[in-house]
């Protein structure tokens, strides 16, 4: 018989306070405290007297000690200090990716033509009508000879063009991404915490290209009064500091980095959500956080129409609403010839991952 046959439907009761369950809520708390694991703790004590999320069975001292236990957390004998180790690094990481990729929907057939033509590297999950030029390795035969006896039934069995479905293929190229985050103490002003997003964000970015982009590079860069590179262990613990934002720094160091890269694609992506307030001259900074500084922005906008002679593109990831910063982004953007979205904190990752995908593959038609 076919078809379906259907069964009453049981919901499974999830176990509350299990490890698993802690572990997730774990994670994401250190992500607002730094990498602290003590004050990652500390909260989830708190929430657990208002909140109950542990049982008479496991409770919080159970969960510490399965920390230490799998290897998420190590203690320091001498003053009880708990540290999160590099395997909760990384558990980080994948969460952040889950997270934002999980959100990601798929875009509509179509929209990442291209004009070369020829085999493409991997396979991907889209399907569609043979069309004139198609490789012949393209075809999905199992599925063209279903259609086929769908369409015109077993008895009389044949088939024809609008018979044949072809599997897409991906044109992939190495790209080499910097990824410039600001530190500046904007990132925290009006009550708005705009650099956990931030971190988040790049640690799944760094997890993507290190799991499914292995030959791509992606350097880091953090800029507030200065601009330096950070490691992919540093990101957990990355915090705002006391700054203004030297953007002309942040793009000066993206390019040299990029200059180093032998790959043909390279790229910066760049989360900001103020102006440039700050440049360093010899061993003094010039400041000004009152408005667009001429000087400021125009120097900054030379280091942007130089990374377009490199051929490196700034996407600008705006987590500010404010009409006179959008103005500068709007010149920006068009002295490079680069792309600029205005995001909120909640669809930051969403945006970034798309562009970043899109940027680095092409469908083969």
């Amino acid at each position: 018989m076919r078809g379906y046959g259907f069964s009453k439907f049981t919901p499974r009761e999830i176990p509350k306070g299990g490890f698993d369950d802690l572990l997730k809520l774990f994670l994401e708390l250190l992500n607002y405290t730094s990498g602290d694991a003590g004050e990652a703790l500390t909260w989830m004590n708190e929430l657990d007297k208002q909140y109950n999320i542990t049982n008479d069975e496991y409770g919080m001292g159970d969960f510490i000690d399965e920390l230490k236990q799998k290897g998420y957390l190590s203690e320091d004998n001498q003053n009880g200090e708990f540290n999160i180790t590099a395997k909760t690094e990384q558990s980080i990481r994948q969460s952040a990716l889950e997270e934002i990729f999980g959100k990601l929907k798929k875009s509509g057939k179509g929209n990442h033509r291209t004009p070369q033509s020829g085999q493409g590297d991997e396979k991907n999950s889209e399907r569609r009508e043979f069309q004139f030029g198609d490789s012949l390795d393209q075809i999905d035969m199992t599925q063209s000879i279903h259609n086929a006896q769908v369409n015109h039934g077993i008895g009389d069995f044949m088939m024809t063009e609008r018979d044949l479905e072809v599997e897409e293929m991906d044109y992939k190229t190495l790209t080499s991404t910097v990824l410039m985050i600001d530190i500046s103490h904007s990132m925290i002003l009006y009550g708005e915490d705009r650099i956990t997003p931030a971190k988040k964000v790049a640690m799944a970015l760094a997890e993507l290209i290190r799991t499914k982009y292995p030959k791509d590079t992606l350097d880091i860069v953090v800029f507030g009064n200065d601009a330096w590179p950070i490691s992919l262990q540093d990101l957990p613990y990355l915090q705002v500091g006391p700054y203004h934002t030297n953007t002309y720094a942040g793009l000066e160091l993206a390019t040299d980095l990029l200059r180093r890269r032998k790959t043909h694609n390279k790229q910066i992506f760049m989360i900001t959500d103020g102006k440039p307030t700050c440049l360093k001259e010899g061993t003094k900074y010039y400041k000004n956080s009152i408005g667009l500084d001429r000087k400021v922005v125009n120097k900054t906008l030379n280091m942007a129409a130089q990374c377009k002679r490199l051929k490196i593109p700034i996407t600008t990831f705006m987590i500010a609403r404010d009409p006179y910063l959008q103005q500068f982004v709007r010149k920006f953007t068009e002295t490079n010839g680069g792309r600029a979205f205005y995001s909120s904190l909640t669809g930051l990752g969403e945006y970034i991952f798309e562009d970043y995908i899109k940027n680095r593959r092409k469908t083969v038609r």
